[in-house]
């Protein structure tokens, strides 16, 4: 069966903030929707209130012209609406096969039926190209996967109409476009999406109209095939976007080396990797998923076993055990999981700001008034928006949550950051604004190494990009050699 949905007048409060009003519009069968907006802009809150994980204060959801209040989740999963969420939504400690059917396990009599659990896991882990053992631990598996262990639990659930929030943020382009045709598949069998992305290039290609959300209020919608990615961007921020990326800042011919690496050695992960970052330069890490970049970076600051090589830091050599150690000596590394290690979201806005310098604000006892001052210094350097100084993360958009990651690791004051996909979930107002923050690093003389998926955002971005392959780096491009082809055939192998 088909489902028809139609959203009259949907308003949504959390106490005495209003995040939805009066939102109205319909979703035919069978169409793939772009639903476009900035972080906060309601987006989310929406497609939790058709999937049953929030109520609205006021207005009213049909299905099919009738009017249904979910009590849940899982009165939304029957009635066939899955959400596939953007913070991932697994239980690590359990196996991938136990999590895609949590809540919903088949048995035989009084056991577990887990012969057919495994091999039902096994078909939908094919369907989006995850070749993992469903008996695998979900915390052994790095972010990409759990992402495809995301989707593939949600097409266990037979939904009539799936909502994916950024789906590909973390995958590659070969398992994107694996995502892209089982979405075409699902399309043609009746099945309703909802696509939610700030990478409209994606939305261009995949979606058949889109629709705009600001400030929490319907904009506009409009058929995909009529709007431009310039339109959608200047739609969903309320004013005209140009000029994504700045001008890369010049590198002086004569920069000294900032950081180097020598023959460094992550076991199963990275191997006899070197290279060196100048002052002033902003240094790109390109590659598939399971290349090894994250893996290496992890391995430079401590966070897993460097068992060869050597680092210099301004031609100094360093041995960080840990991520405090590689912060004293100047290093910073910003995960690509923020909210698992980048951010206390349970913490107050101050707190996380001033967690890794604590000993500048303790004389003894710790000084609130100079944490504030330094978090109003944060929110305006970084252009943070928060209603309250004195929320906790949780309460700010992911491109908040981001912009607040980035001045935590920031306040030590290193020569060189590492940032891992810096605007993984962002929009795109907060994109251009961190890329330019990332300019501002490298124009203060700081060595930057971006990690990243977005082949686009690493060719706008760097002076050079870095190219690695099976745990070892394959190739580095200088500006000018910097395409999507080349980059591509150097991370495929196919150069």
């Amino acid at each position: 069966m088909s489902l028809a949905v139609g959203f009259d007048n949907i308003a949504k409060q959390f106490g005495p903030v209003r995040v939805l009003h009066g939102v109205t519009f319909d979703l035919a069968p069978g169409r793939v929707y772009g639903l476009l907006g900035e972080n906060g802009a309601g987006k989310s809150t929406l497609m939790k209130i058709l999937a049953g994980y929030e109520r609205p204060t006021t207005g009213a959801l049909s299905i099919n012209g009738v009017v249904q209040s979910f009590e849940s989740s899982r009165d939304a999963e029957a009635a066939g609406i899955v959400l596939i969420h953007q913070e991932l939504n697994l239980a690590d400690h359990l196996s991938i096969v136990q999590n895609m059917f949590l809540g919903h396990e088949k048995r035989r009599g009084f056991f577990l039926d887990e012969p057919t659990m495994r091999e039902a896991a096994r078909a939908r882990l094919a369907d989006v190209g995850l070749h993992q053992h469903p008996d695998t631990r979900v915390r052994d598996l790095i972010v990409a996967e759990k992402q495809l262990v995301e989707i593939a639990k949600a097409m266990l659930r037979d939904a009539r109409l799936l909502i994916m929030d950024e789906p590909t943020a973390t995958l590659t382009p070969s398992e994107t476009q694996r995502l892209f045709a089982l979405m075409a598949r699902l399309k043609e069998d009746g099945v309703t999406i909802v696509y939610i992305s700030h990478k409209l290039d994606e939305v261009e290609r995949v979606t058949d109209e889109v629709i705009v959300m600001r400030d929490g209020r319907f904009v506009t919608r409009s058929p995909t095939a009529e709007t431009s990615r310039q339109q959608m961007a200047n739609q969903m921020v309320g004013r005209e976007v140009s000029d994504m990326f700045p001008d890369k800042p010049p590198l002086a011919p004569d920069a000294p080396t900032a950081f180097k690496v020598d023959n460094a050695f992550v076991p199963g992960w990275a191997e006899n990797v070197s290279f060196s970052v100048r002052a002033g330069e902003v240094f790109g890490f390109a590659g598939l998923v399971g290349a090894g970049r994250t893996e290496l970076f992890e391995g430079l600051i401590g966070l897993r076993a460097l068992t060869a090589g050597r680092m210099e830091l301004e031609g100094l050599q360093i041995n960080p055990r840990n991520p405090r150690a590689a912060m004293k000596n100047g290093i910073t590394y910003l995960s690509e999981d923020r909210k698992g290690r980048g951010l206390h979201v349970d913490m107050a806005l101050k707190d996380n700001l001033t967690m890794m310098t604590l000993e500048r604000y303790a004389h003894p006892l710790l000084d609130g008034n100079a944490e504030r001052d330094a978090l109003q210094k944060a929110v305006q350097d970084f252009g943070i928006r928060t209603g309250n100084l004195a929320s906790r993360a949780r309460m700010l958009s992911g491109g908040n949550q981001q912009k607040l990651a980035l001045a935590k690791f920031l306040h030590p004051d290193p020569r060189v950051v590492v940032l891992d996909e810096p605007t993984r979930g962002v929009d795109v107002g907060a994109k251009r604004d961190i890329y330019f923050l990332i300019h501002a690093l490298a124009a203060e003389g700081r060595a930057v190494i971006v990690i990243s998926s977005e082949l686009i955002e690493l060719i706008g971005l760097c002076h050079r990009v870095a190219v690695m392959r099976g745990g070892h780096l394959v190739a580095t491009l200088g500006s000018e050699q910097l395409t999507e082809e080349r980059l591509i055939a150097h991370a495929t192998g196919t150069h």
